[in-house]
């Protein structure tokens, strides 16, 4: 396991103890679960974009549901490749 160290502003300092009461031992095991979280919204941000890619080129007329469906369906693979858990 790597270390980093990190400083940070007296009043995030205090923001970062008030949000521990909810269930951290530790700032250690807030901060790292704060990383966590953000790393996953970048990824689903990337996924998005490249989904934005693809979206509307079909010529081919589908149903609503039809393409609800196929948006699902292609959201979980991307979700799948890119690590992101939906579930």
């Amino acid at each position: 396991m790597e270390s980093i160290t990190i400083k940070v502003e007296d009043n995030l300092a205090k923001e970062i103890n008030r949000a521990m009461k909810n269930g951290y031992t530790t700032k250690t095991e807030f901060i790292r679960e704060a990383v966590r979280d953000k790393l996953n919204e970048i990824k689903k941000e990337d996924v998005l974009e490249e989904l934005k890619e693809y979206f509307g080129k079909a010529k081919v007329g589908t149903t609503y549901e039809k393409e609800r469906e196929i948006r699902d369906k292609v959201g979980r693979e991307f979700a799948k490749k890119f690590g992101i858990n939906l579930d």
